[in-house]
């Protein structure tokens, strides 16, 4: 991460999996019966909302999503504590979550979005989603660049005002927290759009935006190693 080209390339790709985070979530709450896959704070609270009653929500969608994101997070885990090189499983991970999304969307085939369907088509579509983000959280973690979760947004808020001018602080990053605001802001509003025609359409746009990140963290790879 020392050459600044490579930090450059590595830093779109997590904007670009921020923005896949947007699409994934608006589809999960729009369209999957009120539940996030891949934010686990908002899963969190709308299950303590759920337990309590609050209607239009489901205890059994929320802790299949949180179920799931943590079997993916496990599964990221392992892999990277087996793999040979770290960086080379960051790029097989992220194609493994392309394939997940991908296979989400084929499975999505037919859900409307009032989520009226067969409860079972639509808790496999949960799963796939949160697995999919547990695994990629996995990675990005082990990854550790500053401001770049891709799927939480709390710190990266609090610390573009925490460490602002206003607050006696030097901006630091300002344009990289900035950037990954709106990056979330512009994939939960495409996955909106979307997800008015089709479920399997954004997932299957999320699934192309992640493979396309994944062929780049192997080209980054390439790049490192002939250097």
């Amino acid at each position: 991460m020392s050459d600044p080209a490579v930090s450059r390339a590595a830093i779109g790709i997590l904007m670009a999996m921020t923005v896949v985070t947007g699409i994934v979530d608006a589809i999960s709450f729009i369209a999957m019966g009120h539940v996030f896959t891949a934010n686990m704070t908002g899963n969190v609270v709308l299950l303590g909302f759920a337990f309590a009653g609050i209607p239009g929500l489901s205890i059994s969608r929320s802790v299949v999503a949180l179920l799931a994101f943590l079997s993916g997070a496990v599964l990221g885990g392992r892999g990277a504590l087996n793999a040979s090189c770290w960086h080379r499983w960051a790029a097989r991970g992220f194609m493994l979550e392309a394939l997940l999304l991908g296979i989400a969307a084929v499975s999505a085939l037919g859900i409307g979005s009032s989520a009226t369907v067969n409860p079972l088509q639509l808790h496999a579509v949960i799963a796939l989603t949160g697995v999919a983000m547990g695994l990629r959280n996995a990675i990005v973690r082990k990854h550790a660049v500053p401001d770049m979760t891709t799927t939480v947004l709390t710190l990266t808020i609090a610390g573009l005002a925490a460490d602002s001018s206003l607050a006696g602080g030097e901006n630091p990053r300002w344009q990289r927290r900035g950037a990954a605001i709106l990056a979330m802001i512009f994939g939960a509003f495409a996955g909106d759009r979307m997800v008015i025609h089709s479920i399997s359409l954004p997932l299957a746009i999320s699934c192309g935006i992640t493979a396309t990140c994944a062929v780049a963290r192997r080209h980054m790879d390439l790049q490192g190693r002939e250097s």
